[in-house]
């Protein structure tokens, strides 16, 4: 009997518990600036944006394109209810240049995917080739939105003019893994609810040194069910014809303390790798007073060991009077940090849930910030 590839090797899982974050409510917390008006520059008055990530190279840092940068980022239109987006959410791409982001349409034509809407995943530019990795939420032509998710690729050639359009045809998409109850759970409606469901989504791969690929993705454990079972995935690309990706033990368990460690992802720096997440106080366990912010962990490979960042993992919040102000962080090699305007202005710490109506939602890129790491030290730059 020959075992699988994935059997060697594999992670060792952390476990991020409440005692990790019992010091919390001890200790200032360390919070990103407060957004002004200047801060919130709306793409497009019709569009609300969220979720960005860029098209990067084999190190993770964005590609040289057109002057600028190409990011993609989810987008759908500006509803009265912002948080009706995420039912109509497809990837959308953006040129970066000159400190602005500038639209540039669908990435995917209507009907390409396999669900009813497009959500987060990551980038990947090698030799004139995008691959872009994807989740799949629903299925395509329902009735109703569901919340089954599955994880994809497509790729394409980017094309080399100084404008016009930006990709040749698309490949069909490939499903990148599987999730079969053994480790990560197949189903993920729960009560249909934003911060509720259960997540099989926001692929992002890592290559080793060796050549080795791994994918990421925020998920549920099939060996906790509850609530809280939130953890980051992983599986190995295996050796052969194939070429599929093998499921591994989880990197991160939140299994007891919360349900959604959200779009993870590797950096490489200083010698050490970085696993960073987004969460939301909303999604910990009750009992929890943990704010909604960056989080993070570092190794020397990316089996692990993982420990905490500062001891408990969080990164930084969102400013005190502004809970809810920025979310879906992501951490380039260089260490700057982008994000989305989510509700701000509100100005009110003991707010517990986001207020209703556009009055104040960003729906835009957030200002770029910049992270300070030492080892197991992770802190925000002063100013931005």
């Amino acid at each position: 009997m020959t075992l699988p590839d994935a059997f060697f090797e594999s992670p060792v899982t952390l476990k991020w518990t409440a005692r990790d974050l019992g010091g919390l409510a001890a200790q200032p917390l360390p919070r990103s600036p407060v957004l002004v008006a200047g801060d919130v520059r709306r793409v497009a008055d019709d569009l609300d944006v969220w979720d960005a990530w860029p098209l990067a190279c084999g190190k993770g840092m964005p590609v040289r394109w057109r002057g600028g940068e190409l990011w993609f980022a989810l987008a759908a239109p500006a509803f009265e209810d912002p948080e009706a987006r995420h039912g109509a959410a497809r990837i959308h791409h953006f040129h970066r240049i000159d400190g602005r982001f500038i639209h540039l349409g669908a990435t995917f034509p209507e009907g390409f995917t396999p669900g009813s809407r497009e959500w987060s995943g990551s980038a990947h530019y090698d030799e004139g080739e995008v691959a872009l990795y994807f989740t799949s939420a629903g299925t395509r032509g329902e009735a109703e939105p569901t919340f089954q998710q599955r994880l994809f690729a497509a790729t394409t050639r980017l094309l080399d003019e100084t404008e016009g359009p930006v990709f040749a045809s698309w490949s069909e998409p490939v499903e990148l893994t599987v999730p079969v109850d053994l480790i990560y759970m197949s189903r993920h409606d729960a009560t249909g609810q934003v911060g509720e469901i259960k997540a099989f989504r926001d692929p992002a791969t890592w290559r080793t040194p060796q050549g080795d690929e791994y994918l990421l993705f925020t998920a549920s454990s099939a060996r906790h069910l509850g609530r809280y079972n939130g953890v980051i995935g992983c599986a190995r690309r295996a050796t052969g014809d194939t070429g599929e990706f093998e499921k591994l033990p989880p990197l991160i368990d939140a299994s007891g303390l919360n349900n959604e460690l959200e779009r993870p992802h590797v950096v490489a720096y200083g010698g050490h790798l970085y696993l960073f997440w987004s969460t939301q106080a909303k999604v910990f366990a009750p009992g929890i007073a943990a704010p909604t912010g960056l989080y993070g962990a570092v190794a020397d490979r990316i089996e692990g060991p993982w420990r905490l960042l500062n001891g408990h993992g969080l990164v930084f919040a969102n400013p005190a009077a502004e809970p809810f102000q920025a979310y879906s962080w992501w951490v380039l090699p260089d260490l700057s940090v982008t994000s989305f305007v989510d509700y701000w202005g509100i100005d009110d710490a003991e707010a517990e849930q986001k207020p209703a109506g556009r009055a104040h939602f960003g729906g835009t890129f957030a200002p770029f910030l910049q992270l300070r790491l030492d080892g197991t030290r992770a802190m925000l730059k002063s100013g931005r």
